[in-house]
């Protein structure tokens, strides 16, 4: 529950996520499309591209271009994280930041991004997202980092950003 003070602050609504080993993140909600299970023999891996991209899904009938967003950030990649699973949370971008429009890459190509796990939807108070100075976190996060949130409980949590993480696919020409 927000606090009073809370409430007359901007509050926006953010999707809860893991990634390997121990982060915990937050996307934004209004720049998702949808949250998938996608199994990972089902994502067609196409070679040349860089060790992030995990290749290419049918998602009713259009090409979703899959990428592990751990190994993107700089963390481990999802073929190094100890639990052997079958299927991965995919989170799918809504690069324009506009609810119900879809993520562009090139020729309309939509991204999906593997995330360990999915938890819930936090009510974040905006400018409770704190600046973290640079040598404080990996490398590859700061591209894609909006800030850290405490939450009540002390849990820290990575705010970023989707059209970041969107923009630096498109810049490396990984798909």
């Amino acid at each position: 529950m927000l606090s009073p003070t809370a409430t007359r602050q901007s509050v926006r609504q953010f999707l809860r996520f893991s990634l390997e080993p121990d982060t915990e993140a937050l996307l934004p909600v209004s720049q998702l499309s949808e949250v998938l299970t996608v199994p990972l023999g089902q994502i067609v891996p196409i070679p040349h591209l860089p060790p992030w991209a995990m290749g290419v899904y049918n998602w009713r009938g259009e090409i979703l271009w899959v990428a592990d967003l751990g190994h993107l950030l700089g963390l481990a990649p999802w073929r190094r994280q100890a639990a052997s699973r079958s299927s991965y949370p995919v989170i799918i971008l809504n690069g324009s930041g506009a609810e119900g429009k879809r993520p562009t890459l090139e020729r309309n190509q939509i991204l999906g991004l593997v995330v360990s796990q999915v938890k819930d939807i936090e009510s974040v108070p905006t400018d409770q997202i704190q600046s973290v100075p640079p040598a404080s976190v990996s490398a590859g996060l700061i591209p894609f980092l909006r800030g850290l949130w405490i939450s009540p409980n002390n849990e820290v949590f990575v705010a970023l950003e989707g059209r970041a993480i969107l923009e630096q696919v498109k810049q490396s020409r990984g798909f």
